[in-house]
C-alpha cells in the first residue's frame, strides 16, 4: 500500500506538469518510477522499459485532461497536431521497438544527455527568424517522425521537443504548450502499443504487468493526475512567458542530471 501512495503522489505532480508545461508528466514519472520499481525489488533488466511503457500509458489520460483546460483557453493548434500525427504514430512504434533491445543504463544515460541538451537550449534563448513558420505536410511529418522516436526512448509525450519546436517557429509560449499537450496524445498511445506488444511473452516481469507496463503504477499515477492536470492548465496561463521557460529549464537539468548519477549508483 506504501507503494501505491507513492504512485498518487508521483501522479499529483505529473498532472500539475502536464498542464503547467505541456509535457505529459512522463519527464518526471520515468527517472521517479524507476526509484520506486527498484526499491520493489523488479529485476535491474526491466526496471527501465516498464518505467518508460508504465509513463506513456498514463500520458494518455493526462494529455486528455490537459488539453481540455488549454482547449478551453483557445491554445491548441489543431491544425499542427493533425499535420504531426502521422509522423508521431510511425517513430513512436519504431522508438518502442529499439528500446525494447536496449539496456536500461543505456536508456538511462540517453534520457539524461537528451534532458541536458533540451534544458541548455531553452537557457541559451536562441531566437528564430522572424519569418520561420509551421513548415509543410513533409517537414511535419518528418518532425512528427523525430518527435516520436526520442519520446519513446525517454517516456515522454514529446513536450520537451515540440515546445521548443513550436517556440522555434514563432509560435506563442502558451499555444505551444498547450498544443505539445495535444501532440502527446498520439505519442502516448502509439507509444503504450508498443511497449505492450514489445513486453508480451518476456520472461520474469513482476505480477500486475501488460506487457511493460505496471498496472498498479498506472492506476495510481492516472487516479491522481486527471484531477490535478486542469490546476496546472490555469496556471500556465496565470504565469509569464520568460518564468515558465526557466520552470522548464530548472526541471530538465535536474531530471537530466538525476538520471545520469543514477548511473553511476547503479
Amino acid at each position: 500500500m506504501s507503494f501505491f501512495i507513492l504512485y498518487l503522489i508521483l501522479g499529483a505532480v505529473a498532472g500539475v506538469l502536464a498542464g503547467l508545461l505541456g509535457i505529459g508528466g512522463g519527464i518526471v514519472i520515468v527517472p521517479i518510477l524507476t526509484f520506486i520499481f527498484t526499491a520493489q525489488g523488479i529485476p535491474h533488466e526491466h526496471i527501465l522499459h516498464m518505467a518508460l511503457g508504465t509513463s506513456l500509458a498514463s500520458i494518455i489520460f493526462t494529455s486528455v485532461s490537459s488539453v481540455k483546460a488549454h482547449n478551453k483557453r483557445e491554445a491548441v493548434l489543431w491544425s499542427v497536431v493533425f499535420s504531426i500525427t502521422p509522423g508521431i504514430v510511425v517513430g513512436t512504434l519504431l522508438g518502442t521497438w529499439i528500446a525494447s533491445m536496449l539496456s536500461t543504463n543505456f536508456l538511462k544515460g540517453f534520457s539524461g544527455v537528451f534532458l541536458i541538451y533540451v534544458a541548455t537550449q531553452m537557457v541559451m534563448g536562441i531566437k528564430p527568424k522572424p519569418t520561420r513558420n509551421i513548415p509543410g505536410t513533409a517537414g511535419m511529418v518528418s518532425m512528427g517522425g523525430i518527435i516520436g522516436i526520442f519520446s519513446s526512448l525517454v517516456g515522454i509525450g514529446g513536450g520537451t521537443i515540440s515546445v521548443p519546436f513550436l517556440l522555434w517557429c514563432n509560435t506563442a509560449m502558451h499555444k505551444a504548450i498547450g498544443t505539445a499537450g495535444a501532440i502527446g496524445f498520439p505519442i502516448a498511445v502509439a507509444g503504450a502499443s508498443g511497449y505492450i506488444i514489445n513486453g508480451i511473452g518476456v520472461l520474469n516481469l513482476p505480477p500486475y504487468s501488460f506487457g511493460f507496463i505496471h498496472l498498479t503504477a498506472l492506476s495510481g499515477i492516472v487516479i491522481a493526475s486527471i484531477f490535478t492536470a486542469p490546476y496546472g492548465a490555469k496556471l500556465a496561463h496565470s504565469l509569464p512567458v520568460d518564468k515558465l521557460k526557466k520552470i522548464f529549464a530548472v526541471l530538465l537539468y535536474f531530471v537530466g542530471i538525476r538520471m545520469l548519477l543514477s548511473i553511476l549508483i547503479d
